[in-house]
């Protein structure tokens, strides 16, 4: 699929932040996502945070998976570093980036497929290793480019497009990081970018893991009855004379959040999914109140969101590895290699 180019014409008044940048700067390709797809709410505030920190573009490395969810950072920073990996291996090529060049702002743009099904065991060790990045996960609950099936963050009961209902218990990638020991840990909704951007703010400027959960409706996919993911998909205006699929034209669902107050959010097809942001009181340092509150919300239909934990003494890969405070990519080839005989040397040293 050819992608395509944004306009470069711009208004000669729009705002600039400290570097003389404006949000335009942080922008990409035009998104190829369907109409009214989550994904592209949530780009719109990756791109609002990084121009707000002042964050040059060029100094920030942007890595994803396989899935819509990777996808998207071609629609942002198009001047920054970028790895698009395979399926499930983003976390290892985050972690050995990093390890190379601690110096630059790490950005992983994951799914609940590519983070929680067959990424799983990377997703989990790089919150162990505490690689000092933003972890964005989009969660919709489906495989979107492979025409909705259930993905590991399912809830049980949900009904599938083609009918079929979901059994299996969903994996909580919040509750999951809580157990794991992730030192930054916090969900939100992508239709609420008065509570999304801070809070990736927050996780850029985290010494650590931040790993930010996100529900991102589905438009096209996860459109059944009863969903707590999803817009409505609808096949009323379809002549199927062969198989395809109709995705209406929708807008995108934007929300506003009160502190500790319930929020009911009406999907297209008529589901409800109700929020609940923290309250003023709540206290994001203490893992074991966090996990309880997500659980108590859990048993009342209820999604938790906001900052859901902070380590603030938090220690990241290279504290932890005791590394060389030059990154590797800027040491000298002869220090890196120093050659046979200093390692000759050495291995005699420990004999």
């Amino acid at each position: 699929m050819t992608q395509t180019a944004k306009p470069s014409v711009r208004h000669p008044g729009l705002k600039t932040n400290k570097l003389g940048l404006t949000q335009r700067d942080y922008e990409g390709t035009q998104s190829t996502l369907c109409a009214g797809c989550g994904h592209d709410s949530i780009t719109a505030a990756i791109v609002q945070a990084f121009f707000e920190l002042n964050i040059a573009p060029h100094r920030v490395a942007k890595l994803s998976g396989i899935g819509c969810s990777s996808k998207t950072p071609t629609y942002f920073l198009s001047e920054a570093h970028g790895f698009n990996s395979l399926h499930g291996r983003m976390p290892s090529i985050a972690t050995g980036a990093n390890a190379a060049n601690g110096k630059l702002a790490y950005i992983g743009v994951s799914g609940d497929g590519d983070s929680l099904s067959i990424g799983l065991g990377q997703f989990c060790h790089a919150m162990r290793r505490n690689v000092n990045m933003l972890y964005m996960l989009e969660n919709n609950g489906v495989y979107g480019l492979t025409k909705g099936q259930f993905s590991a963050s399912a809830d049980v009961g949900t009904k599938a497009k083609r009918g079929e209902e979901n059994q299996m218990p969903p994996i909580d990638p919040a509750s999951m990081a809580l157990t794991l020991g992730a030192s930054f840990v916090a969900r939100s909704f992508s239709g609420d970018r008065k509570q999304l951007v801070p809070l990736i703010k927050a996780g850029l400027t985290h010494r650590g893991f931040a790993l930010v959960d996100i529900i991102s409706p589905c438009v096209t996919f996860n459109d059944h009855e009863g969903s707590t993911k999803s817009y409505a998909h609808t096949r009323e205006h379809g002549h199927e004379v062969v198989e395809t699929d109709f995705v209406p034209l929708l807008h995108e669902i934007q929300v506003e959040q009160d502190h500790g107050a319930s929020t009911a959010v009406t999907m297209h097809d008529g589901s409800v999914v109700r929020f609940r942001s923290v309250d003023e009181h709540y206290d994001p340092t203490d893992r074991d109140a966090a996990y309880a509150h997500l659980k108590k919300l859990q048993a009342q239909g209820e999604v938790a969101t906001g900052l859901l934990f902070i380590e603030p003494m938090s220690r990241d890969l290279h504290e932890l590895e005791n590394t060389v405070d030059e990154p590797l990519v800027e040491v000298p080839f002869e220090k890196l290699c120093p050659g046979s005989g200093v390692l000759a040397e050495l291995q005699s040293h420990w004999r």
